[in-house]
């Protein structure tokens, strides 16, 4: 697996001074070391997570988000969903799983996944601020997977993106 700290430091759990340092600076909080190393022990098991690249975990109630590099988001959801089953067992949260460094469309798109997005808008307040409405499309009797107020605060968190979240039948 590929991250920020070197993987001796993941595997012997003592930091190296570099590794210490970016810590101490808030580049890397106590989550991303906590899902870095439950990662590295799922690597034996599972041998597609040797390739993933792994940028920050996110945090909001119920509902962890994990940041994967460029294509990386199959590989956790493969094996029938069981290292993000794991993921969601130790953690007991809610995993969602989204890609880094993509436009704001797909972000939108991994974060409410299983609804299908009709329309995302732009709207500029009067203070100067903007926000993004996203409009999602449900099925019939379809329920929202995760608390909508946690699924805002990670695109905050991760996007600084204010959203305004409306469902249409």
């Amino acid at each position: 697996m590929k991250t920020e700290l070197c993987s001796f430091c993941l595997k012997s759990g003592i930091l190296c001074q570099k590794c210490s340092s970016k810590v101490k600076a808030g580049e890397i909080s106590d989550l991303d070391l906590k899902i870095t190393r439950l990662l590295l022990s799922l690597e034996e098991k599972y041998p597609s997570l040797q390739n993933v690249c792994f940028y920050k975990a996110v945090d909001v109630e119920k509902t962890l988000a994990i940041l994967v590099g460029h294509g990386d988001v199959p590989k956790l959801l493969g094996y029938g969903g069981k290292i993000v089953k794991t993921i969601s067992d130790e953690t007991n949260k809610n995993v969602r799983v989204l890609e880094y460094g993509v436009d704001d469309r797909k972000f939108l798109e991994d974060l409410f996944v299983p609804f299908s997005i009709l329309t995302i808008n732009t709207i500029w307040l009067p203070d100067g601020t903007t926000e993004t409405r996203v409009i999602l499309r449900r099925k019939r009797g379809q329920q929202l997977p995760m608390d909508l107020k946690a699924l805002k605060e990670i695109a905050n968190k991760t996007r600084k993106m204010s959203l305004r979240v409306e469902i249409a039948d």
